[in-house]
């Protein structure tokens, strides 16, 4: 099987998605029980004729807040990759026989007996003794590389489309069925998101899609519980 083959058959292999994806479904499950919480807060605390600037608020500032975050975290991990990377050249050039030998005992302790560990290792570093402890010794790959900037982008955009789900159902709603239109449509994108959550992780729909439900609607109901008594 040839290299490409290789490299796109693991494309299908759910790690591979791990990184701007994961951004992006927790960006839109954040979006949704974020806004709606601040919606149902608001209406709670009888401010409904402020729905419309909370949730538009509510979105610009979550998804700034969001991009941010993620890019900060994500940048961090490159910078640690980026450190990990150049330590692992000045080694190479400092104790090649030495980083040789730790390659060697890396695969050994994956299972291979000695010498064919020394003939893998000596193979490995003939063709890119960089690439070889990158890969083997630290677990860096190209698939679960960290890309900050493509974080943030995913993660703000994912905020704003889940952030708008509950404000349409403000929008629509009549003053007494506002809260209830900001719930259901808040429920229906949890419900969404932890499909889609389940699907990427391989995880059980059922449990995936409760586990999500189940923790936007407490958020909703306690936002709901203070905005009662700040109204009280």
């Amino acid at each position: 099987m040839s290299l490409e083959a290789v490299y796109a058959r693991n494309q299908h292999h759910r790690g591979s998605k791990s990184g701007w994806l994961r951004a992006a479904v927790l960006g839109a499950n954040d979006g949704l029980v974020s806004n709606a919480s601040l919606l149902i807060g608001v209406a709670a605390a009888g401010r409904t004729s402020f729905l419309a600037i909370a949730g538009v608020s509510g979105i610009a500032a979550g998804s700034m807040s969001m991009a941010v975050g993620e890019y900060i975290s994500v940048r961090s991990q490159a910078d640690i990759e980026a450190s990990d990377r150049q330590m692992e050249i000045d080694h190479l050039a400092a104790d090649p026989e030495g980083e040789l030998e730790e390659l060697t005992q890396i695969y050994q302790e994956r299972g291979l007996p000695r010498e064919l560990a020394e003939q893998v290792a000596q193979t490995l570093t003939a063709k890119d003794p960089l690439a070889a402890h990158l890969r083997d010794e630290l677990g860096h790959h190209e698939s679960n590389k960290a890309e900050p900037a493509k974080a943030a982008i995913a993660s703000a955009i994912s905020f704003a489309l889940g952030a708008t789900i509950p404000l349409i159902g403000a929008l629509i709603g009549g003053t007494s069925t506002k809260v209830t239109l900001i719930v259901l449509f808040a429920l229906a994108g949890l419900f969404a998101t932890g499909g889609i959550s389940s699907r990427l992780a391989g995880s059980p729909f059922a449990r995936t899609v409760l586990r999500v439900l189940i923790g936007g609607g407490l958020g909703m109901l306690i936002t709901a519980g203070i905005g009662a008594l700040a109204h009280a």
